[in-house]
C-alpha cells in the first residue's frame, strides 16, 4: 500500500502539481471533493492531478470529519433542510405565498411546524415573513430551494 500511495505522489509531483497547506478552494475541488488530497494538492488542471486528489482524499477518508467539522477544505453547511420541507414548499408554492402575504393561514402554521418554529415565536415568525414577503418570493419563477432559503435569511434576521 505504501508503494501504491508514493508511486501516486510522485505521479502527480511529476504532472506539475503545486503542493501547499494553505488555500482557497479551486475549480478542481468541485470534481474532487474536499479532504487530504484537496488540502495538499492546489492545482489540479490535469485529469492525473485530480485522479491524485480524489486518491487521497478517499485513502485518508477524512472527507466525513471535515465536511461536518469544516475542516481539510470542507466547506460546513450552513443551511440545514429536510426533504419533507423542501416537498411541502414545493407542493404548496401559490398557497404558501397567498398566506404569507396576508401573514396568516393553514399552510404558514405547516411551514412552522416543519421548521420547528416553538409555538410562541410564530406570531414573529409570521410577521417577519409577511414585512419581507418580497425578499422570499424574488420571482414569478423562483424554486422551491431558494424560496427556503429565503425564508431563513429573512427570519434569522429578527
Amino acid at each position: 500500500m505504501k508503494k501504491i500511495v508514493m508511486a501516486f505522489a510522485i505521479l502527480a509531483f511529476v504532472a506539475g502539481v503545486n503542493v501547499q497547506t494553505s488555500r482557497a478552494t479551486t475549480k478542481a475541488q468541485m470534481n474532487t471533493g474536499c479532504g487530504l488530497g484537496a488540502t495538499l494538492i492546489t492545482e489540479a488542471d490535469s485529469l492525473v492531478a485530480q485522479l491524485a486528489i480524489t486518491f487521497l482524499n478517499g485513502l485518508s477518508g477524512n472527507g466525513t470529519f471535515g465536511i461536518t467539522s469544516g475542516t481539510s477544505d470542507c466547506k460546513q453547511a450552513t443551511k440545514v433542510v429536510s426533504n419533507d420541507l423542501l416537498k411541502f414548499v414545493a407542493d404548496n408554492m401559490d398557497t404558501l405565498s397567498k398566506d404569507m402575504a396576508s401573514g396568516e393561514g393553514e399552510t404558514l402554521l405547516s411551514l412552522a411546524e416543519l421548521m420547528n418554529v416553538s409555538k410562541e415565536a410564530r406570531p414573529e415568525f409570521y410577521a417577519a415573513l409577511q414585512a419581507n414577503f418580497s425578499s422570499v418570493f424574488t420571482s414569478e419563477t423562483i424554486e422551491a430551494g431558494e424560496v427556503i432559503d429565503n425564508i431563513m435569511t429573512v427570519t434569522a434576521k429578527g
